[in-house]
């Protein structure tokens, strides 16, 4: 895995660039097209409770899976097709990658 993060990371960032692949990677993580992930998965990409609500005297919760551990083919095709109550984004392939990286970046930084 650790040779995808060395192409995607220099795929999208040359020396000329004033931002870092993980640096847009955050910010598109943030507001992609207005809808941000990390409103649903997190700052980090983990589990989160989106919403809970009472049906027939028992608790539920609607919560967004982690995506921060998931292949860049499976992470990719859920941000393409969408899934489950995740909408469709219409990122472009190098945004898909951008995030993807930073969401590794932080797993990597974990002590």
């Amino acid at each position: 895995m650790r040779g995808l993060f060395l192409l995607v990371g220099t795929s999208l960032a040359t020396e000329n660039s004033f931002i870092t692949t993980a640096e847009y990677g955050k910010e598109l993580y943030n507001n992609p097209r207005n809808i941000s992930c990390a409103k649903c998965h997190g700052a980090l990409g983990t589990e989160q409770v989106i919403t809970s609500y009472t049906q027939d005297n028992q608790q539920h919760s609607i919560k967004a899976p982690p995506i921060n551990n998931l292949e860049f083919e499976a992470f990719k095709k859920a941000l393409t097709n969408g899934k489950s109550i995740m909408p469709k984004y219409n990122l472009t392939p190098d945004e898909i990658k951008a995030i993807y990286y930073y969401l590794a970046s932080t797993r990597e930084n974990k002590p």
